[in-house]
């Protein structure tokens, strides 16, 4: 075993092992500075093996921390700690190494005068605090520093100081290294419990530091003395807008990203228009008229703020939304009017045969086909598992022929079929003339049915035409957005959400760029 002699050579420099020029630690042939206390691990260790077997040495590294100076052994406690939840606590403890009598090194030989009266202060004894330190392994580390105080020996000037800690991050009891370490762990992306467990620091101490962190990344200070965001980093051709639920209840905010590389450019509360005149003002009219469309859902509002402030916007409509109205508001309720219809005629096997079509009568074409050869090859759609008795599902061919036989049996669902094709082409076409005649064959085509539900989805398509025909012309659509609240719904489940509503938004702004290509968030 290494002794305790070899391992602590250099222990009382500028750093651990380091000398105060900064150079590499030095070999030192001399007893050791301090014996290291025996734990209770230590003394069974003895009984068992025989004195002295349990003796530790040091591992020697620096400190990084300039005028620390150490002239303690470690002493060994314990913490307790819940690493579970409020609802299911799941408490442990955790050793605590204390670093005693922690010296930060000052320059005593210059003297320090009184900013009052100009007289040279003189010492008034040493003031302890403790500072949390980076942790070594699941063990975490603090320093007991002794700061120098010092006074003014005019009585009567009464000036008295304590001269503060080089090593000490500002604002908390923390060292600098474990401040840097904290702002790296919540860049990668880290959770705030997940940081505190880590590190023994309070997680409302984590959260404070990482709203400081995203401020200096994502906002500055204005003229008038006020926080703000910054500018976007760079021009955008394509945005998209979208709502995102806040917190529960019916709390709404709006997020508008860059649709090129999803970063998010501007957070803010509700749903209405304002907020479009807001992020213009925001971006000015100089960046907006670098701006060519803006994709959204089916929202006039959003469409008339744009087109008010920037008239040669064009607004896309995004084509999955249209999709999705067509499946679950014509398809879907065809099929159970249908279904409820043969009910009531007494024709029970054919409604019977309706049942569990949901989803093959709102497929592709080309996904069926897929189906049908992932069918042939017999792929595994879903893995067994004997440990827990889980067959084995392999892809079931016949959707396709099941497909034919239901639109060939019912003149709506067969309606359904065409209105889908219709759909699928005029998006392929890069023509506005070209996909506005489609679309318009279409309209036609559901109004010649008469059903109130495809006379809806008539009125739909004619009152949103511009939109959707602008497709043609910038084949963009929504689907970064609904990304990004994906991503927001995702770190506000993994936080166990956000109370504060300004820490949130600037966690989506970095989460934002994070996931963006070659946009990781650096730490502050």
């Amino acid at each position: 075993m290494t002794s305790l002699a070899a391992t602590t050579a250099g222990i009382g420099r500028n750093s651990i092992g380091e000398n105060d020029d900064g150079g590499a630690p030095q070999p030192v042939s001399q007893p050791p500075l301090f014996p290291k206390p025996k734990t209770r691990l230590d003394e069974a260790v003895d009984r068992e093996l025989g004195c002295g077997m349990s003796e530790a040495g040091y591992i020697v590294l620096p400190s990084l921390m300039p005028g620390f100076r150490q002239t303690g052994a470690p002493v060994e406690g314990l913490v307790t700690r819940d690493f579970g939840t409020s609802k299911k606590p799941c408490k442990r403890e955790v050793a605590v190494r204390v670093v005693p009598r922690a010296l930060a090194r000052f320059d005593e030989s210059a003297p320090h005068y009184c900013p009052d009266c100009g007289r040279v202060l003189e010492g008034n004894g040493p003031a302890a605090i403790e500072l949390a330190h980076l942790p070594m392994g699941s063990e975490y580390t603090r320093l007991s520093v002794s700061r120098p105080r010092m006074r003014c020996p005019d009585r009567e000037c009464g000036y008295s100081v304590t001269l503060a800690v080089p090593f000490k991050a500002d604002g908390h009891n923390i060292t600098a290294p474990l401040h840097r370490f904290v702002c790296d762990l919540l860049a990668m992306g880290q959770t705030l419990k997940d940081v505190s467990l880590m590190t023994g620091l309070h997680k409302g101490v984590v959260k404070d530091i990482d709203k400081k962190r995203l401020e200096g990344l994502y906002t500055e200070v204005g003229e008038d003395g006020a926080r703000r965001l910054k500018g976007p980093e760079r021009q955008s051709r394509f945005l998209g807008i979208d709502e995102f639920k806040l917190h529960d209840g019916r709390r709404y905010a709006t997020v508008i990203i860059d649709l090129e590389d999803g970063r998010v450019l501007w957070l803010a509360h509700t749903k209405k228009k304002q907020v479009v005149r807001d992020f213009c003002d925001f971006v000015g009219d100089g960046w907006m008229s670098g701006v060519v469309a803006v994709a959204c859902d089916m929202n006039a509002d959003f469409e008339r703020a744009f087109t008010e402030r920037h008239p040669h916007l064009r607004i896309v409509y995004d084509r999955f939304h249209l999709v999705k109205n067509f499946n679950d508001k014509v398809i879907s309720e065809v099929r159970k009017d249908e279904q409820r219809r043969l009910r009531e005629e007494g024709r029970e096997d054919e409604a019977r045969a309706l049942k569990g079509s949901k989803y093959i009568l709102m497929t592709k074409a080309s996904t069926r086909r897929e189906g049908e050869a992932d069918a042939a090859s017999g792929k595994v759609v879903s893995r067994g598992s004997e440990l827990f008795g889980k067959p084995e599902v392999v892809r079931k061919p016949g959707s396709e022929a099941r497909y034919r036989q239901l639109i060939e049996e019912n003149e709506l669902l067969a309606t359904c079929d065409i209105v889908k094709e219709m759909l699928e082409k005029a998006y392929s076409y890069r023509s506005e003339g070209w996909m506005r005649r489609k679309m318009r064959e279409l309209v036609d085509v559901c109004r010649s049915t008469g059903n109130r539900h495809f006379e809806w989805f008539a009125r739909l398509v004619e009152g949103h035409m511009d939109g959707i025909v602008s497709h043609a012309k910038h084949p963009i659509s929504s689907g970064k957005v609904e990304g990004t609240n994906n991503m927001i719904k995702t770190l506000r489940r993994k936080g166990y959400g956000y109370p504060d509503d300004e820490y949130f938004f600037l966690k989506i702004y970095d989460g934002s760029r994070r996931a963006s290509p070659g946009g990781e968030s650096p730490a502050a």
